[in-house]
């Protein structure tokens, strides 16, 4: 583990190559899994506070979902995350252009409609975040499904925490980012 600030970088992060190769995947990680995107309870008011201005976007099975279950929920493991449909897979915010997954509240936000990106964990992930109260700690998340991403990254050589350079910023700004990059030079 590298520790940034009051931040620990797990190893993996550094040393395995990643960039999503949406071409491939069709943005598989939105439509597969246990239960929705993981949220920070301020994520909770923002996903109410956005939904009248990103429903427009939204397709119908997922309006449905929110209509009935609320804008977020908790999970059979009793965290908060992104409502899902279809069996809790497919996140109510996926919205389709050209047989590949989008965010509608990425899309609200490409569009000036809202100032929120889409959830920290969607924009950092293969990166997963353990928040305890003095410290985080960043994981890099294995998941078969990114078995074309790895490739991808390793093609273009670019490891995990180059390829989420702006999450990481939007995270924990652009001083522990450099700090970051200083501190793997000196391994």
């Amino acid at each position: 583990m590298i520790e940034v600030g009051n931040v620990l970088v797990h190893e993996d992060i550094i040393s395995n190559d990643f960039v999503c190769n949406i071409s491939k995947c069709k943005g598989i990680c939105c439509i597969e899994g246990d239960s929705g995107a993981p949220l920070r309870q301020s994520e909770k008011a923002i996903l109410e506070e956005i939904y009248p201005k990103v429903k427009h976007l939204m397709t119908e099975k997922g309006i449905e979902a929110i209509e009935k279950y609320g804008t977020s929920v908790i999970d059979a493991d009793g965290d908060l995350t992104t409502t899902c449909v279809d069996g809790n897979k497919e996140c109510a915010y996926v919205t389709w252009e050209n047989g590949i997954t989008k965010c509608a509240i990425e899309k609200a936000y490409e569009l000036g409609d809202v100032n929120w990106k889409k959830p920290i964990s969607c924009h950092l992930y293969p990166i997963r975040t353990t928040q305890y109260p003095e410290f985080d700690v960043l994981h890099y998340d294995r998941w078969h499904i990114c078995h074309d991403a790895c490739t991808f990254g390793k093609e273009l050589k670019v490891p995990v925490y180059k390829f989420l350079k702006d999450p990481l910023i939007r995270e924990y700004g652009a001083d522990w980012y450099e700090e970051l990059e200083k501190s793997i030079e000196s391994i």
